[in-house]
């Protein structure tokens, strides 16, 4: 029986991953019961992308990733999920509050087309999230994180903002008019997991659900730095959207991936806020009020005299032949960096399954230990001169946690 509930899980996961799942396994009465598919997922994520390197390495003989890169990406996945450790997220908060305090009506949770209302609403609500997150330079400040790796794989979705959290639930609060907490909850979690696996350049067209799903080849375009896929679709689950309200391209010719203007690194907290500093800069630049304004309230390509989201073909032109930024790194530091990963990962993991029963100050120290670490890698990944002597102070922490109650020393 057990074994069966095992394979009943693990079938469930892996629909989970594309929104294969029915309103009558994934309805909660209460916004407590409704598991964290999210963090649930992390071995599925692990796990997808292993195959997505095998196949590859299979079909064309070269994997669709560099070590330096997935690292990166996984690196900022975890950044990304950190809040959560200590409060529940801010989307989900901000929904419960104006549910509780301003609801108009108040749809059945436990209704079929009350599920699949919601369903279309938060993929609505994530195609304005994600298309003002393009064209509002204060708030692309935190989304160019996903935008800034140069290869396009399933470790790519993982590579998510600190910040961005912090912005995108204004756009899902006229849900709580009438949309209970739980269903909200459901399908902003399977929304997030279905763009995982839309990540891969090994899947190319999926004929007649093109016109209606998001595709990996949709997103393609999306991530690519060419002129033509510059502000082009923006859909989660779907692309209706996109082809709605004009801001639908199909893939054409070779997309490059990554931001227009490269940042050359891999270390995570300069990827995370390196382009606050710059919009700081930009913002002091100019003397008139209404060009400070334009700095935050326009498109990241926006000057002065310029289109609203700038002009497009200003955009560095590309031709296809270019290279992703890959330095060279010795074979037995790629090695360490991957069997430390790992380890972190593990211990990111028990953190999560354990904070409830671990002190603050535990969760506190081990929260800590993660972003040293994941600076450490990143300085390693870099070479910078710094990295040896940060990495050393890292595994003298690292001994000193296990001596207590931390995931270490259980």
């Amino acid at each position: 029986m057990a074994q069966f509930m095992d394979v009943v899980s693990l079938t469930k996961g892996i629909r989970s991953m594309f929104y294969i799942v029915t309103p009558n396994e994934s309805s909660f009465e209460n916004v407590e019961d409704v598991p964290p598919y999210v963090q649930q997922a992390t071995p599925f994520f692990m796990g997808l992308m292993v195959v997505e390197l095998v196949v590859s390495l299979l079909k064309d003989g070269t994997p669709l990733a560099c070590v330096s890169d997935v690292v990166t990406s996984v690196s900022a996945g975890i950044i990304s999920r950190m809040p959560t450790l200590f409060a529940r997220g801010f989307e989900i908060t901000t929904y419960i509050y104006v549910w509780d305090n301003l609801r108009l009506l108040e749809l059945p949770w436990d209704s079929a087309w009350a599920w699949w209302l919601a369903f279309l609403v938060v993929d609505f609500s994530y195609y304005w999230v994600h298309r003002f997150a393009h064209e509002l330079n204060f708030l692309w400040a935190a989304h160019q994180v996903h935008h800034s790796s140069e290869y396009y794989n399933l470790s790519t979705a993982l590579r998510q903002s600190l910040t961005q959290q912090f912005s995108s639930w204004v756009f899902y609060l006229p849900m709580a008019l009438a949309v209970p907490p739980s269903v909200f909850a459901v399908h902003i979690q399977f929304n997030l997991l279905y763009q995982f696996w839309i990540h891969t350049e090994l899947i190319r067209d999926l004929g007649p659900l093109e016109w209606v799903l998001n595709t990996p080849s949709h997103h393609r375009v999306h991530h690519g730095r060419n002129e033509y896929c510059i502000d082009k679709n923006y859909g989660g689950a779907l692309i209706i959207w996109d082809r709605l309200f004009g801001t639908f391209a199909p893939e054409g010719n070779k997309v490059v991936y990554g931001l227009v203007h490269k940042i050359n690194t891999f270390e995570i907290f300069h990827i995370q806020f390196h382009y606050y500093k710059y919009l700081w800069r930009r913002f002091n630049r100019y003397k008139k009020i209404f060009n400070k304004l334009g700095v935050l309230w326009k498109g990241p390509s926006w000057k002065p005299g310029k289109p609203r989201l700038g002009d497009h073909a200003e955009v560095p032109e590309v031709t296809g032949e270019e290279l992703p930024f890959n330095p060279s790194w010795p074979l037995a530091l790629k090695v360490y960096v991957c069997i430390h990963g790992l380890m972190l990962l593990g211990v990111y993991q028990d953190l999560f399954e354990s904070r409830l029963m671990l002190s603050q100050l535990t969760v506190l120290m081990m929260t800590g230990y993660i972003l040293l670490s994941l600076t450490s890698i990143g300085f390693i990944i870099d070479q910078r001169p710094t990295a040896p002597m940060l990495e050393f102070l890292r595994c003298v922490l690292m001994m000193m946690l296990h001596r207590y109650e931390t995931p270490f020393g259980e």
